[in-house]
């Protein structure tokens, strides 16, 4: 029996794509061969690839005039690929610093370029989105940066910032595909697979045709994304069994129904757990409502004493991976896509239970 995993990464992924994969593990539709020693330059390869992409832009309506990258180096990397890739002849970019993520990445950016916080939520421990009329823009900015989903405060955007004609650049690591998003209305969406996508190792960069040209001299051709578009990511060797399995998730929430119908899903899931969080006295969720994330719910036990008994209790219950960041501590319930809303009813019922003995 599988246990419900509540990892926020790497995190639980649909069990028909485990079955799938391990089915085909040894041969991939009579090619004699597994998908991790085909080239990724032969037909077969090359068949899954595309397939993968175009299912992805069915997935997120991705307009034609944006380029779809299956690269590697995670979200961190790109941390840095993003200055180098962007800045053109400016030298200053907007940050907005949501938590720990956020941080991380002006961290690195602050390497290539001037940092404008444009705003921050370090004021009440980020525990929310600072609302827009409060930003401080730098019109001369080369792009606007935003994690809209901080995996470790679970915090996430629930509307989508306006900075006129400069481009939003949006750290998408944690929630992307868990939600309906008008891609339209970024220049640059990323984010590590581990989350909603795939294993760790495959990285996704939606990038607008208009922003390939602003790379700086000094930018690395295999992290250059004018060069790998233009080579269709292959200007080196992609991550080939990453993008097979993200090929799988794909089809399986093309078979669900799509983004849309595991939005609703995904409310109903966050639904339930909140609910009882706001019901109990016993725990404690410190993220502005307004601004909760549906795909990573922290929470403390009021008496912290509690925490190593919550979590063997937890475990021998069937349920994983549910320590808090060390940052931050207490409890987080990473509840992706791939995670089925019956995990969220036994941890919530767990939890009242565990109320109700210790409580």
């Amino acid at each position: 029996m599988r246990t419900f995993n509540f990892s926020a990464g790497p995190a639980v992924l649909p069990e028909s794509v485990l079955r799938r994969a391990a089915d085909e593990m040894l041969d991939w539709h009579g090619s004699g061969m597994s998908v991790m020693e085909m080239s990724h330059r032969g037909r077969e390869f090359i068949s899954i690839f595309d397939k993968t992409e175009a299912d992805l832009r069915q997935l997120l309506a991705i307009p034609s005039n944006y380029r779809v990258l299956f690269l590697q180096g995670g979200a961190m990397a790109e941390n840095a690929i993003i200055p180098m890739n962007l800045l053109g002849g400016r030298t200053k970019a907007d940050y907005v610093n949501t938590g720990e993520w956020s941080k991380k990445s002006i961290k690195e950016a602050g390497k290539y370029c001037t940092v404008n916080v444009a705003a921050s939520a370090e004021d009440r421990n980020f525990t929310y989105v600072p609302p827009q009329q409060d930003w401080k823009l730098d019109p001369d900015a080369a792009y606007v940066h935003v994690c809209t989903n901080e995996t470790i405060g679970g915090v996430e955007y629930h509307w989508v910032p306006d900075t006129g004609a400069v481009p939003i650049v949006a750290d998408m690591s944690s929630h992307i595909l868990s939600r309906v998003i008008d891609v339209s209305r970024y220049g640059v969406i990323y984010g590590g697979a581990q989350k909603n996508i795939g294993p760790a190792g495959l990285t996704l960069v939606i990038v607008r045709d208009d922003l390939l040209d602003r790379a700086l001299p000094i930018t690395p051709s295999a992290f250059h994304w004018k060069e790998q578009a233009e080579a269709g990511s292959m200007l080196n060797t992609p991550p080939t069994y990453g993008i097979y399995i993200a090929g799988l998730v794909f089809e399986w929430l093309l078979e669900q129904g799509g983004v849309a119908a595991i939005e609703q899903l995904n409310i109903a899931k966050a639904a339930l757990l909140y609910d009882y969080l706001d019901r109990s006295g016993f725990y404690v969720n410190p993220v502005a409502r307004s601004d909760r994330s549906r795909m990573n719910i922290p929470f403390h036990l009021r008496d912290p004493k509690l925490d190593g008994e919550f979590l063997r209790g937890a475990e021998a219950n069937g349920m994983v991976q549910l320590k808090g960041h060390r940052v931050v501590g207490g409890m987080r319930a990473s509840i992706y896509n791939a995670m089925p809303i019956e995990g969220v009813r036994a941890l919530v019922s767990y939890m009242q239970e565990f109320e109700r003995t210790h409580g």
